[in-house]
């Protein structure tokens, strides 16, 4: 283990590895294994490993921290981060990030931070000093479930449920957590009603910490998402910006200052207070309409009986797809938010973009090399790694980059860099989903007076 992996980090102590009276895939106690568990374990194969409670996840051979797959107790360690962790770390410790290469990024962000002020015109933090953490896999898990936990908690949530999922005592359809209690109800779909709103809180948890355990793996800094944060900190991934240098062959320097531009760029804009207050209630509201259909699912397992053994779990797992796994299914809510948060997330990567063009091409020498490659590895995002980005609803497909590109593009022809810069100017200046097809549409409307309020 590096000295720079969080105090919370799985290892040897109780419920860990080398305890002999506590075997893998028992809790603290060495009890019996959870057969939920055991369940879970089956599903979680289909993220690469299993979840929590099998010895599926490398680092957490013991399961849930205590032998609590429903939550850690108060005040003990959080399951979603050591999930988290230990997914990011693929278990094995990982080396401390090189003195050397922390004082390089320190000098870069100097660089990128004026550039980005001076190009953009925007606060580049977010009222303390801008920092830059170059971090291994396992300290950027760690540093961001809080970031992703409201929106990935949230799709966790079942119906009927609480926002710390417990069963919501003002909904006259649950009866203590069990299921609904409509008579006209399906019995084969009211136990499975029961069971996954029993089974919430473990489920935000896995949900939680597996996904960001997963971008953890492929992430190069804070900003690869589009997604607000908090404070005025950035991290980069040091094992994965050295491991894309030399994948594609380029050069580490100019890598990591391009990685520099691309974060300060990054969080300028999307520390725009409207900006921001506009993208996270859009993700926010995404995130809580999903909607989890027990007779679907029910349909999914067909005549599978959970109880047969474990020929059943492998059948489970061969019929589940990773929608139906998570309990999720698009809702009419969401399809009628996505044009708003898909066109806003565009202008975003656009605006970056062009601002990223403009700098990098005097300032780096290999800029269009490193600019493609960055390209061609965000198109070559893998299924797992894309269905993470889907339940956010962040899908940044080649069509997504090319409409926010041309967008940008369109406004600049007609109007130059300063009619550009009135995007972020004030809220009513955001484009609508047409707008981003049609930005003549939008200059001539951000030029008529504002209408008095009715």
């Amino acid at each position: 283990m590096s000295s720079e992996d969080p105090p919370e980090f799985p290892g040897d102590g109780p419920g860990g590895p080398d305890d002999p009276d506590d075997p893998p895939g028992s809790g603290a106690s060495g009890d019996q294994p959870d057969p939920l568990a055991g369940l879970f374990g089956a599903l979680g194969e289909m993220f690469g490993g299993g979840f929590p409670g099998t010895g599926g996840i490398p680092g957490l051979p013991g399961g849930f921290p205590g032998g609590q797959p429903f939550g850690g107790a108060a005040g003990g360690p959080d399951p979603a981060r050591q999930i988290a962790m230990a997914v990011a770390s693929e278990g094995s410790s990982e080396p401390n990030v090189d003195p050397l290469v922390r004082i390089e990024y320190e000098s870069l962000l100097r660089v990128a931070e004026l550039q980005i002020a001076d190009r953009t015109g925007l606060q580049v933090t977010h009222g303390g000093a801008l920092r830059l953490r170059p971090v291994t896999r396992t300290a950027w898990a760690s540093a961001s479930v809080d970031a992703y936990r409201p929106y990935l908690a949230r799709m966790a949530q079942m119906p009927g449920a609480t926002a710390d999922g417990d069963p919501d005592p003002t909904n006259p359809g649950m009866d203590q957590g069990i299921g609904p209690s409509d008579p006209e109800e399906d019995p084969s779909t009211a136990w499975l009603s029961g069971l996954l709103a029993a089974m919430a809180p473990m489920m935000a948890g896995i949900t939680t910490g597996t996904m960001v355990g997963r971008l953890a793996l492929r992430s190069l800094g804070t900003y690869d998402l589009p997604i607000p944060r908090d404070g005025d900190e950035l991290l980069v991934v040091v094992p994965n910006v050295e491991a894309f240098a030399a994948d594609w062959s380029l050069p580490a320097a100019d890598l990591r200052l391009w990685i520099c531009l691309h974060e300060v760029a990054h969080h300028a804009v999307l520390g725009v207070p409207h900006l921001r207050a506009a993208l996270t209630d859009l993700l926010t509201r995404h995130a809580g309409a999903f909607r989890n259909d027990g007779s679907a699912l029910q349909d999914q397992l067909g005549d599978i009986d959970l109880t047969s053994g474990p020929e059943a779990l492998a059948r489970l797992q061969e019929s589940l797809n990773p929608e139906m796994v998570l309990g999720a299914v698009r809702s009419p809510e969401q399809e009628a938010l996505l044009p708003h948060l898909e066109a806003l997330v565009a202008v975003v990567i656009g605006y970056v973009d062009h601002v990223m063009d403009d700098i990098g091409s005097t300032l780096i020498g290999s800029y269009r090399q490193v600019t493609e490659a960055a390209r061609r590895r965000r198109v070559g995002t893998g299924d797992a790694d894309r269905f993470v980005e889907r339940i956010l609803g962040l899908d940044l497909t080649v069509e997504q980059v090319d409409r926010g590109s041309a967008f940008v593009a369109g406004v600049v022809d007609r109007s130059g860099s300063e009619g550009l810069g009135r995007l972020w100017a004030t809220g009513r200046n955001l484009p609508t989903p047409s707008e981003v097809d049609a930005p003549g549409l939008w200059l001539a409307r951000i030029d008529l007076p504002d209408q008095p309020q009715p």
